[in-house]
């Protein structure tokens, strides 16, 4: 009888996505693969989301995978992304436990489940039918080592930290050094605001991780090294002492560029980028989460006038504005001065053809992971402007541990400068610095198409995950009997 990988994603294109890579490796290796889901109108503003659900359901690249939409909950929590987001959130996967569950046991041959990060709380549904559960996080390794340690050390620093509050630098196994702020921005909160029932559930969550049969994570050992280090440290514990489940790292999970279609089927984008000469194009684009990756008028105008006074090519994702509207928000005439140059464009772009294309010399990024891995795997130097969530650890890491990315200054302050966009796209795209940003991009490009190939460490990790499915099977089987 087929064996039935049940996938629960989370409700966000950077999970959704890698995902959805995860179930063709376990197709790959002759699994069924099964994905259930909260039903994606509940982010009824996310038309970023409810797109890329959409297009995987209808593609034939997935007629494999079954999708099963879970029954909408009665009065679902509003998903908006502000300050009562992961709440509402954490309240909504814990609503529809009941309807995975029923799921579940309408599967036959469940081997086992894998759980979003994001879902954790779902644990609770796969354990009452008696079957392996698996978290995969679609984040790397430094922040989940952040994460985990989070309770404890911020307990501790804010008794050393004073006065000094979110600017301090606080350290953590297996990371950089990093301001307070990078960190707490994951909470939503301030460090002065961390109260104690933040810290318990922050304590809550952690030990969830820990009852789980294991972790995968969408990174490559060589990238982080570091980190993953850190992550079974004796050291970096969990409250109470508690131990990790084996860790298994099977990254890089990332959308397949070719897929935006050829002749006219091809986005307008990758047409004008077929007119532009090698590596000469730098790429702006700040994700896919409707109000997160949307810049003040102000801020835009700064973006167009570094652009215009860099001289260089750009390909720019403007988001949340109208195409009637895009003149009127930027600087007057840069459309028409720049167009022989720049493209701007306000609707959905296949980023990975993007990064892939020959004529993409740097990338503008938000920092958000599935971003980082895709403009390493295309061999991309990038350019750091976190917005949110776990990005400010990522842009950490990308500087200072990986040596890929410049940042960008002034983003925390709230305005990124025309002299900053200036400067920071001439560095990357011409000077000895942007140079050795190429080569030691290229050294983790060519690492990440190794990882998955016969020997490669992610490969071997799958097979080690898989082997040990099969043990943990065995295990419930027998608890059940």
């Amino acid at each position: 009888m087929e064996k039935t990988v049940v996938l629960y994603p989370g409700l966000a294109v950077g999970h959704f996505n890698p995902m959805m890579e995860l179930a063709d490796v376990f197709l790959e290796h002759g699994y069924a693969v099964a994905v259930a889901m909260i039903d994606p109108s509940v982010k009824e503003d996310d038309a970023a989301f409810t797109a890329v659900v959409s297009r995987a359901v209808s593609s034939n690249s997935k007629s494999s995978i079954s999708f099963h939409i879970l029954p909408r909950i009665q009065d679902p929590p509003s998903l908006a992304f502000n300050d009562r987001f992961f709440t509402n959130y954490f309240d909504l996967v814990r609503r529809n436990n009941v309807h995975l569950h029923d799921f579940l046991c309408s599967v036959q041959s469940v081997h086992s489940v894998v759980v979003d990060a994001s879902c954790g709380l779902a644990l609770e549904a796969a354990r009452k039918l008696g079957v392996p559960a698996y978290l995969f996080y679609p984040c790397n390794a430094g922040a989940i080592a952040v994460n985990l340690q989070i309770s404890s050390v911020l307990a501790e620093s804010s008794k050393k930290l004073g006065g000094e509050g979110d600017s301090a630098l606080i350290e953590f196994l297996g990371v950089p050094p990093m301001p307070a702020s990078h960190v707490t921005d994951i909470l939503g909160h301030p460090l002065s605001e961390i109260n104690k029932d933040l810290q318990d559930m922050i304590v809550a969550g952690a030990r969830k991780t820990a009852e789980f049969d294991g972790i995968l994570i969408n990174t490559f050992v060589s990238l982080e090294e570091r980190a993953l280090r850190a992550l079974i440290d004796p050291r970096c514990r969990l409250p109470d002492g508690v131990v990790l489940p084996p860790l298994y790292t099977v990254g890089p999970l990332v959308d397949k560029a070719g897929t935006a279609g050829d002749g006219s089927s091809r986005h307008e984008c990758l047409v004008w980028l077929d007119g532009q000469p090698d590596c000469s194009v730098v790429f702006l684009c700040f994700g896919s989460i409707t109000g997160a990756g949307e810049h003040a008028e102000q801020q835009l105008k700064e973006i167009a006038a570094g652009l215009d006074k860099s001289g260089h090519r750009f390909l720019w994702v403007v988001r949340g504005a109208s195409t009637q509207h895009l003149d009127a928000l930027l600087p007057e005439g840069f459309l028409a001065r720049t167009g022989g140059r720049g493209l701007v464009v306000n609707s959905w772009v296949p980023q990975p053809d993007v990064l892939r294309h020959r004529a993409t010399g740097a990338f503008l990024t938000h920092c958000g992971w599935n971003s980082v891995l895709e403009g390493i795997t295309a061999g991309v130097p990038m350019l750091c402007w976190p917005l949110y969530s776990e990005q400010r650890i990522n842009k950490v890491l990308m500087v200072k541990d990986m040596g890929v990315a410049v940042e960008m200054d002034g983003w925390l302050e709230g305005l990124v400068t025309a002299g900053e966009v200036e400067t920071k796209v001439r560095l990357v795209m011409e000077s000895e610095q942007g140079r050795k940003l190429r080569e030691r991009v290229e050294v983790h490009r060519e690492a990440a198409a190794m990882a998955w190939k016969d020997g490669g460490p992610s490969r071997a990790a799958f097979a080690q995950l898989l082997s040990e499915m099969e043990d943990a099977r065995g295990k419930y089987s027998s608890d059940s009997a």
